[in-house]
């Protein structure tokens, strides 16, 4: 498959996927079946993933959403540009947030932070992704779908340049 000047071929499927956010949801159900947890997806890439996490979950639970852009093309920018906050007060709650993709590490990193500096009571995050570069960082992600060495993919949420996230599976670049 061709995306703008790129190839891609199928690297996760969907079934494969749908597997694997259940036993996340399933895993954070039991974790938090005494709490009442805010998840904080991360947008554009989580949103699919989110949606899907979400709709295994059976704790109660709140939702609010961030927006933070490290990327530009296939690779991380290094800069970080919050686009858009939280615009309700997380003081002592727990924080789930959801990522789609932990690559270096530094969006998340930096989200985090802020919202313990906010006052959050706990904060974890899940990622249906991690890449090499986080895991040898040491990032604490502590719902992990899927390890990646690494490769650059798209579907699921995942894009290049705005293009791919529609697709149902995740396609890993070709070359």
């Amino acid at each position: 498959m061709k995306i703008k000047d790129l190839e891609f071929k199928k690297f996760i499927t969907a079934d494969r996927i749908e597997k694997k956010v259940a036993a996340l949801a399933k895993h954070i159900d039991k974790d938090y079946k005494d709490k009442s947890p805010v998840f904080l997806p991360v947008l554009n890439g989580s949103f699919m993933f989110a949606a899907d996490l979400l709709k295994e979950v059976t704790i109660p639970c709140r939702v609010s959403f961030v927006k933070i852009s490290s990327y530009a093309g296939t690779a991380s920018t290094g800069q970080l540009k919050s686009l858009i906050g939280h615009d309700e007060s997380l003081f002592g709650t727990d924080i789930i947030i959801v990522e789609d993709i932990v690559d270096t590490g530094l969006t998340l990193q930096k989200v985090s932070d802020e919202l313990k500096g906010l006052g959050a009571k706990s904060v974890e995050a899940v990622s249906l992704l991690r890449k090499q570069p986080a895991r040898e960082k040491n990032i604490d992600i502590k719902y992990i779908g899927f390890e990646l060495e690494q490769e650059f993919v798209v579907g699921y949420g995942l894009d290049y340049d705005g293009l791919g996230r529609n697709l149902k599976d995740i396609y890993s670049r070709v070359g």
